[in-house]
């Protein structure tokens, strides 16, 4: 473990090199990077690419959802995959002023979600440069997809997580302040209905309503949810229908899924599959858990324990958070690699028009990172 001296070295650091990180987070924070915006994920990855190239080695892989940037840094010891990702889930033009303090925050599309995270890793490596500690070796993946399931990123994040002996997710911490060792797993099912038309005024009886059978199917899916075990089905998106004097010939849902227990995904999958139309419509339900459970292991509550220690000498205390939102720390975690979550900045409302950080709490997050990555270069199995 280091001794105070080193802590304070590194607290000292962080807080001289504030202004320059929140001139990096400006600058990515205005380029806007909605999933799916090509042109502006591009734009992002060619600035990350120019950043990153001072700390690392730098590849890009044009994906269908975007580019993807890997990172790598030589060190000793242990192979540690750090995931972060640049898209975000506000639209074009949502956001009137793309920065904005006010009263000690920092507000902007995705500054905390997750680009504030992100942009610790060249803040942290200039610091261990600078005082000369050790590093792990290091591939890290700054990815296009996240807010929509990594779709495109996540073969070659389950590619890299194989290499990996330890997994860091630079995803916020919890609104307490908590590092993440468990998330729930993720499904999004899309529910198509079709009925049939038909004249709503002069023969009904000749259509079949794809919207009635859709509010069917969402009670159906609705009933499926067991608050107890954590598990909560959301049939939060509706489509259907074409003209109020038309029987509605089809319809649409979205739903979603969050679960504790792989056992429960399987459960409910099944019983939405098994729906029976009481119409004579058509039920096609697609898709699926797109991302596993995240439960810690042995091996992952070590790491976070490690990560304990280095916040204590630091002057905070965090602890052991569950939370119900995925990430792709869910993908290393079921593969066997200890991942640690929720290294990235203190702040809230994430993909809403609110969205911040804490200002004041940045050096010492930052600095966690640091150090945790200077400790790792000593990790033993």
């Amino acid at each position: 473990m280091l001794d105070s001296l080193q802590f304070e070295k590194a607290r000292a650091y962080f807080e001289a090199t504030l202004p320059g990180y929140l001139e990096d987070l400006r600058t990515l924070v205005s380029i806007e990077t909605p999933s799916r915006s090509f042109e502006r994920l591009s734009e992002a990855a060619s600035w990350l690419a120019a950043r990153f190239d001072a700390v690392g080695t730098v590849a890009r892989q044009d994906l269908p959802t975007g580019p993807l940037l890997k990172v790598v840094r030589e060190g000793q010891g242990p192979r540690v995959l750090v995931l972060a990702h640049y898209d975000t889930v506000h639209p074009l033009g949502s956001w009137p002023r793309l920065w904005r303090e006010e009263e000690g925050r920092i507000f902007g599309p995705g500054v905390y979600d997750m680009k504030g995270g992100l942009l610790f890793v060249p803040w942290a490596l200039g610091y261990l440069d600078e005082a000369g500690l050790p590093l792990p070796r290091l591939t890290v993946l700054l990815t296009p997809d996240e807010e929509i399931g990594s779709e495109a990123s996540r073969a070659v994040i389950e590619h890299e997580a194989r290499q990996a002996d330890l997994a860091l997710v630079l995803e916020a911490p919890t609104p307490a302040g908590d590092l993440k060792v468990a998330r729930k797993g993720v499904g999004l099912f899309r529910v198509r209905i079709r009925g049939r038309a038909a004249h709503q005024g002069v023969e009904p009886e000749k259509g079949v309503n794809a919207i009635v059978e859709a509010a069917r199917f969402v009670l159906h899916a609705a009933a499926l949810e067991d608050l107890k075990r954590g598990t909560t089905v959301g049939p939060n998106v509706i489509r259907g229908g074409f003209a109020s004097n038309v029987v509605a010939p089809e319809a649409e849902l979205e739903i979603d899924l969050r679960v504790w227990h792989a056992d429960e995904a399987e459960r409910v999958e099944a019983a939405l599959r098994d729906y029976r139309p009481t119409l004579a419509a058509e039920v096609e339900v697609r898709g699926g858990m797109n991302r596993p459970p995240m439960a810690p292991s042995p091996e992952s509550l070590r790491l976070f324990e490690l990560a304990r220690e280095l916040a204590a000498g630091l002057g905070f205390r965090v602890a052991p958070g569950k939370v119900g939102g995925g990430s792709d720390g869910n993908f290393t975690q079921a593969l066997g690699v200890p991942t640690l979550d929720g290294l990235g900045p203190v702040g809230g409302d994430a993909h809403q028009p609110s969205e911040h950080v804490v200002k004041s709490e940045l050096p010492r997050r930052g600095a966690l990172f640091g150090l945790l990555l200077a400790a790792l270069a000593g990790w033993k199995k």
